[in-house]
């Protein structure tokens, strides 16, 4: 065997290397760390528009932080929502909160919920109900048209697979996403 045909052999085999690596590094970022989305639906609008693609933190929020009311969460459906794909939606109640939606305004613990981020404002009232332990409510920002908490109840906290980071595409609409 020649020098080059030694040198083009050792070549090859370097290069798969990198590439076994890179897709191994891939692989565990997007399972565990980050994960880039393309959203389906209208249910988030206005707040994501169709085809927006963000950011899915699904590491930092689960070992350093908390979900907190009005995180924009992703998260595998209950299966009363006979669905597979995940679902987006932001959170409205906490385990304990008691939810109420009357005359078109959305009421935590008897608190009227500041919602700028709305497309219009449910058209029925909803509840009220006492989210469960290891459960949260979550709701679209596109409420009349959203199946969501007030269609297939509460969410285990458990299905719960990210929060949204930002939006990094259009470019036009960079940044982080409103609460």
């Amino acid at each position: 065997m020649g020098g080059s045909e030694k040198g083009t052999g050792r070549f090859v085999f370097e290069l798969v290397q990198i590439l076994i690596v890179a897709f191994a590094l891939s692989w565990l970022l997007r399972t565990y760390v980050v994960e880039a989305r393309v959203i389906p639906t209208g249910s988030m609008l206005p707040t994501i528009q169709l085809q927006d693609r963000i950011i899915v933190d699904k590491f930092f929020f689960k070992h350093f932080d908390r979900i907190k009311s009005g995180d924009i969460i992703v998260f595998h459906p209950p299966e009363k929502a006979h669905a597979t794909d995940d679902f987006i939606k932001r959170v409205v109640g906490l385990p304990g909160d008691k939810v109420e939606i009357k005359n078109n305004h959305t009421y935590v613990n008897g608190q009227q919920l500041y919602e700028p981020y709305l497309l219009e404002s449910a058209g029925e009232n909803y509840g009220p109900v006492v989210v469960p332990q290891d459960s949260l409510l979550v709701m679209g920002d596109n409420r009349n048209h959203s199946a969501d908490s007030r269609e297939w109840g509460f969410l285990p906290i458990e299905n719960v697979t990210g929060r949204t980071l930002f939006r990094y595409w259009p470019l036009g609409h960079f940044g982080a996403l409103a609460r």
